[in-house]
Formats: C-alpha cells, structure tokens, sequence
C-alpha cells in the first residue's frame, strides 16, 4: 500500500490493509520525513516514492513529517522601558528545518514555535528595559540583530536554521501616544514663536537700518540744499557778496526754510490748516534770530 506524508510538524503512523502486504510512501517537496521501524528511528527520507518493506497491519512501519518551508512566528511581547512606559513589542522570526538536522527537529522539541516565543520573549524583556522610549524606536534594528543572534544559536540545537528576526512593531499604550504627540506639536509651536519672533526682529532691524540710511540722505539733501541756495545768493549779490556776514546768511535760509515748510504744508493731505500768520511775521523771526547770535557772541566774549 503507499500513502502521501501527513501534516506539517505532526507524527502520523501509516495504516495498511488486511493481510500482508509491502508499504510505501510517497513525501512531498514541502517535507521532511523520517521512517521508524517498530518505533526505532531509521532514516529521514526526501522528497519521492519510498519503499519501506514487508509490513503487517501497519505495525512493522510508521513515519513523523515536518515541514521544509520557511516558516513565520509572530511573537508579542509586552515590557517596561528606562522611562518607565509599557509597551507591546511584535517580533516576526523566519525558521526552517535543516534538513542535515531533520531528526532533531523531530524528536527533539515538542513545540518548536513555543521555544521560540519564550527565547524571544526573554531576550526582549532583557534588552528594552535598558532603554528609553525613544531608543526603542530608534535602535529597533539593534534589538532585533540581538534577538535573531542569539535565538540562531540557541535554536541550531534542535535542527532549526533562523534566517531572520524582524522587530515589526513598538506600541505603547494610548496615553503615552497621546502625551507624545503634544509634546512634539508644543516643541513644534515653540520653534514656529521664534522662529516669528526673529523674523520680526529682521524686519526691524531693517526697518530702522533703512530709515537711518534714508535720514541720512535726506540731511545730505537738505545740506546740499541749503549749500546751493547760499551759492545763488551770493551769485545774485554780485559784488556785495563780500558785504555778506554769516548772520545775513543765516537769515535768508531760515526766511527761504519758513516758506517751504508753507508750501509743503500747503500740498498735505489735509483740507484745512489753520496757522497764523502774517507779513511782519517774518521780520519778527528773523530779529528773534538776530538777537540770539548777538547774545551767543556776547556770552562767548
């Protein structure tokens, strides 16, 4: 009689028909099984049709498959970090069966993937708790190179080969998320406030730095102004100018300045000044102004 290998990682024991007859099997290219006589290990048999002999009943001949695929764990683990915040690590750990270390693999573990979740299990409740919350997300890889290390060493004891160990997933519990999404939107608005505040201090700086530079044009206007106005006086004077003391001088600009600011004032926005104002008013000034150089010079003596 032959019949197809049984399911991954469970014994199965060949049943025969009535009478004497000669087994065989046939494995699949998905396993890995090994042959037992009388329940004494014989051999592990590959993929393919295999005869196994004489057998009665199904008594003389039984068999045990496994799995030769690249199995996945999932392992969840919950533990504390150096700041004190539980949280649920997932681990993802890809195994498979050596096929040179098959009898291990069979006889060795009862359950291979519960020896895997404690080691795992293990391992990540003695690294994380070393770290803060922050270098668990940032050194996952770290955390999951220590894990795959040493579950590699531990598990080719028992004919299995681990290909890799992936650290999927770091959830704290919803109160820290939340604590820190506000602390990272706080940081964020604090950097936003001055980053503003420079940029408005800028703004000043070259506000005031454009307002001096433009006072000091307009005084190097007014200077040239007045520079050019004195000019034309003494050119209209003509062979008086020699005549003309500082004090006269100093008496035409603040007459010429006194109607410009009149005519300035006049070309405003505004619908209606009212300034008094009258003819010997400028002869009025300019005497105030006489009298005070006269003043000055006669403290100066």
């Amino acid at each position: 009689m032959c019949e197809r290998g049984g399911s991954l990682a469970s014994p199965t024991t060949m049943s025969s028909l009535l009478g004497f007859t000669n087994s065989c099997i046939t494995v699949r290219s998905d396993e890995i099984v090994a042959v037992e006589h009388f329940g004494e290990f014989k051999g592990i048999k590959g993929p393919g049709l295999h005869v196994l002999g004489f057998d009665i009943f199904g008594i003389f001949w039984n068999y045990r498959s496994v799995s030769a695929r690249i199995e996945e764990n999932r392992v969840r683990c919950e533990t504390k970090t150096l700041d004190n915040v539980f949280v649920t690590i997932s681990v993802s750990v890809q195994q498979q069966v050596m096929p040179e270390s098959a009898r291990d693999a069979l006889y060795k573990l009862t359950s291979p993937a519960s020896q895997i979740d404690a080691y795992v299990a293990n391992v990540i409740r003695g690294a994380v708790p070393k770290l803060t919350l922050d270098q668990v997300f940032v050194q996952k890889d770290e955390i999951a190179d220590t894990v795959s290390e040493g579950l590699s060493k531990k598990m080719a004891e028992f004919g299995y080969v681990i290909h890799s160990v992936l650290l999927t997933d770091v959830d704290p519990a919803a109160n820290v998320k939340a604590a820190m999404n506000d602390i990272n939107a706080s940081r964020r608005l604090r950097e936003a406030a001055n980053d503003r505040a420079e940029a408005e201090k800028i703004l000043r700086v070259k506000a005031a730095e454009g307002e001096a530079e433009a006072k000091f044009l307009q005084g190097q206007g007014i200077a040239r102004q007045r520079g050019a106005i004195i000019d034309g006086l003494k050119k209209s004077l003509g062979e008086a100018e020699q005549s003309i003391t500082p004090e006269r001088v100093s008496e035409l600009l603040l007459i010429t300045q006194y109607f410009d600011t009149l005519e300035k004032m006049a070309s405003g926005t505004a619908t209606t000044i009212f300034l008094p104002h009258q003819a010997g008013g400028i002869a009025d000034v300019a005497n105030q102004m006489r009298a005070g150089m006269l003043q000055a010079q006669a403290a100066n003596q």
